[in-house]
């Protein structure tokens, strides 16, 4: 027996089941190094990666420039934003980069929320829990399931009104449910609440939006003076590991949270796979593309199995209801005892039930699995066999419009830097199947 045997036989089942004992998701180490070394290989369905980006070449430059990057300090901050800017077409003076949006949801909070913010729920837990957790009061806004937790503005501006609130927050699209506002619903709320301190819209999950073709409103917050909107780079790219993200604000509220960062906030991975974007775009947009392919295939497969509701998300995520009666936290500890799968199971957010399950946007192959273990789960004592589960749909024939990273900014505020071409321009809409990027690339 090695060593990571006797680890695995010393946690047993019940160390699984312990890691989801906290108001986020257990890291995927934590449950590795519970798990046996034997049987079916783990599937995580939980964690919201891009399961197409990285590229193997991608991962095979990282691994040959490991020593590197592990060895040497990496630039300051600002020469990797600069580099992040250039590929986006973005004014260095209104982005600011963080260690994952989780520090700049930080700062933000300690910075420019004096006393009370309004969020709807459910949504992502540090929006809740930072605020409260420095003596702030938050206002929550419940999301009605009988209208698919979709958000409503004017009932939404009016509950901000009511309750008094100086600091309004929505993620775009929402998380858990993947829940999307169009991009002019964004732009007239921001207009209704001008007169906040400030209005914070996380986009954390924007790529991966195919409903219309600039969705963001970056390009608003540059200039406006109480927005704010939060980027991830991380989920998009795929590589949650190296923490790395970013706001965009006007230059004033930018500076103000800039100048709190420490000067080495970014680690040399993040300088490596910023400074290889440019590179390796053409294989991103390619990602999100089958990603949304998959999404779609995944909800139809999901909509089969007896029971299930299955939500519509914009995110590259599922949010699904179980059949009445189910709990999904026993159900969560059954699919990764009995057939190795990774969910999770939102009892422990604000505004939902252990009914509700987040369940991340995989490729076929996976899916084929976790719809052989929910119906093992559900409806059956025993395993069910992939080839007893019905035959997937096809997936939907139309290609998603490919999703911009970056509306365009006004011409006062737009100044890429000098030694770097935009990788696009606003103006130009990008063919996902035909390269449109600069030979250069």
């Amino acid at each position: 027996m090695n060593v990571r045997q006797e680890e695995a036989q010393l946690a047993g089942p019940t160390d699984r089941s312990r890691a989801h004992a906290t108001a986020h998701s257990p890291s995927y180490f934590s449950l590795m190094r519970a798990a046996p070394e034997q049987g079916e290989e783990l599937i995580d369905f939980c964690i919201p990666c891009n399961p197409y980006f990285p590229t193997p070449e991608v991962f095979g430059v990282l691994e040959q420039n490991l020593s590197t990057i592990l060895k040497f300090y990496p630039s300051g901050a600002d020469t990797i934003t600069a580099e992040l800017c250039g590929v986006l077409g973005l004014n260095p003076q209104t982005v600011v980069m963080g260690n994952g949006s989780t520090e700049l949801i930080t700062w933000i909070d300690h910075l420019l929320v004096r006393e009370s913010l309004a969020v709807p729920i459910p949504t992502f837990g540090r929006w809740t829990d930072q605020p409260m957790e420095t003596g702030k009061r938050v206002d929550m806004y419940p999301l009605p399931e009988n209208q698919g937790f979709a958000l409503d503005v004017d009932a939404f501006v009016n509950f901000v009104r009511h309750r008094g609130s100086r600091v309004a927050v929505i993620c775009n699209p929402n998380n858990p449910d993947g829940g999307y506002l169009r991009r002019h619903e964004v732009i007239a709320l921001l207009d209704r609440l001008v007169d906040l301190d400030l209005v914070v819209v996380d986009e954390s999950f924007i790529d991966f939006v195919d409903a219309e073709p600039y969705p963001s409103v970056a390009n608003e917050a540059a200039i406006r003076p109480n927005v704010v909107v939060l980027k991830s780079l991380g989920k998009n790219f795929g590589l949650h590991g190296i923490r790395f993200g970013y706001m965009v604000a006007n230059p004033a509220l930018a500076d103000r949270v800039r100048r709190a960062l420490p000067k080495w906030n970014l680690n040399s991975f993040a300088e490596t796979v910023v400074f290889m974007i440019r590179q390796y775009m053409s294989e991103y947009l390619d990602s999100l593309r089958l990603l949304a392919l998959d999404r779609e295939s995944m909800r139809y497969q999901l909509t089969r199995v007896p029971g299930l509701t299955v939500f519509p998300s914009q995110g590259n995520f599922l949010l699904v209801r179980l059949p009445g009666g189910r709990d999904g936290a026993v159900l969560r500890d059954q699919l990764l005892e009995e057939h190795n799968l990774f969910v999770r199971e939102c009892g422990n957010k604000l505004g939902m039930t252990s009914q509700f399950m987040r369940l991340v946007v995989r490729p076929e192959r996976d899916v084929r699995r976790l719809i052989s273990g929910l119906y093992a789960v559900l409806y059956e004592s025993g395993n069910r066999s992939l080839s007893s589960v019905p035959p997937p749909l096809p997936a939907p024939t139309p290609i998603p419009t490919p999703t911009p990273l970056y509306d365009p900014l006004p011409a006062s505020l737009s100044t890429p830097l000098q030694t770097q071409t935009p990788l696009y321009e606003g103006d130009r809409r990008f063919d996902m199947l035909s390269s449109a990027l600069p030979p250069s690339i």
